[in-house]
């Protein structure tokens, strides 16, 4: 007599291992290899010179060479002293997706860089009534998105602020004091995109915090602002370890906060110096060495590959193409224009 009950039982378990493979055939060819690309575009306009092996090349194509797939651009509202401004973005996302990049855009809501220690008002709109900035977020959202359309250039994913863990567009939505703004103003700007979209499909949003190494804090941050019901997407952290801590921090927090908020998570900014910087009177957790710049991302790379449930779905390093700027020593060329080791960990992962 056959039995039924075993070869039920031997299908489901093949199913059930078809539907895995399935599941992380998409994932890899899904999972985001990205670099924060903001200021190529000025250092080649400077006349500086990206090389790969002492061959001149596109700074932007030596990513792509190597199986990057995403670029993370920043927008800026009204820079004076900074190029990321709406013209010099298009320019450079024209120039992204004609090299079969997908696009992530920054919005900083400033004329300069936002982050936890500061965000500071668009010039443009100081003096202005929490109402009155509510819907100037929303119609310079929508305006500039259309820009980006009009461009043929509309992101594929889209973050509302920049490191927001202390709020955005201070004093009106500074936090801890101001959860009613600054929910106001996210939920401003989450409208704004979906209001360039225009029956097309909408750029997923991201929701960016600077707390990688910190499952507190993160647990309270996203709490508090799922309370105020804004629907986005994907949750995006910034890890530093001379700032965040461990990398066993790290894997604490991403694991948490893909298991407890059941979003995706980008690491959407991280770096290593390869030389002596951060840890000149500290022990080093990897040699600032250009190898050791190497190995810095290859282990957190694994640790975003075995978040939970494949929700793990991308990296990003910030600013590996920034030359003569403060943070030099966490780009990934020396200076004679060299890419450096690190611009290999990607390529056993892609198509030859």
């Amino acid at each position: 007599m056959v039995n039924f009950k075993k070869y039920s039982k031997t299908s489901s378990n093949i199913i059930r291992v078809l539907l895995i493979v399935a599941i992380q055939v998409s994932y890899a060819q899904n999972y985001m290899i990205g670099a924060d690309l903001s200021f190529v575009k000025e250092a080649e306009d400077n006349g500086f010179v990206f090389k790969e092996n002492g061959q001149p090349k596109a700074g932007i194509q030596i990513f792509k060479d190597h199986g990057y797939n995403w670029v993370r651009l920043r927008l800026f509202h009204t820079p004076t002293e900074l190029p990321n401004n709406l013209e010099y973005t298009i320019a450079l996302a024209k120039e992204a997706k004609k090299r079969g990049f997908k696009f992530l855009l920054d919005y900083h809501y400033s004329d300069t860089w936002a982050d936890p220690q500061k965000q500071f008002l668009p010039k443009a709109w100081e003096g202005k009534t929490q109402g009155e900035l509510e819907s100037l977020v929303y119609e310079y959202t929508q305006t500039t998105m259309a820009e980006f359309r009009k461009a043929d250039v509309f992101p594929d994913m889209v973050q509302i602020g920049n490191e927001i863990s202390a709020g955005m567009l201070w004093p009106n939505g500074k936090l801890p004091e101001n959860w009613d703004n600054f929910a106001a103003l996210i939920q401003a700007g989450i409208n704004g995109v979906y209001a360039s979209c225009e029956n097309n499909p909408c750029p997923e949003i991201m929701i960016h915090i600077d707390k990688g190494g910190d499952k507190q804090f993160t647990k309270y941050f996203y709490d508090k602002l799922n309370s105020y019901n804004i629907k986005y997407d994907v949750i995006g952290q910034s890890y530093y370890p001379w700032w965040h801590g461990s990398l066993l921090d790290l894997r604490e927090c991403l694991n948490f906060t893909a298991n407890e908020y059941e979003k995706n998570v980008i690491l959407v900014e991280t770096a290593y110096n390869f030389r002596l910087q951060e840890y000149k009177n500290n022990k080093a957790p990897f040699p600032e060495t250009p190898e050791g710049q190497k190995e810095f991302l290859e282990e957190v790379n694994n640790i975003i590959l075995s978040v939970p449930n494949g929700r793990g779905i991308g990296i990003f390093w910030w600013e590996p193409a920034a030359p003569n700027r403060g943070f030099e020593s966490r780009t990934f060329f020396d200076e004679e224009g060299n890419v450096m080791p690190v611009i290999n960990v990607f390529d056993k992962y892609t198509r030859h």
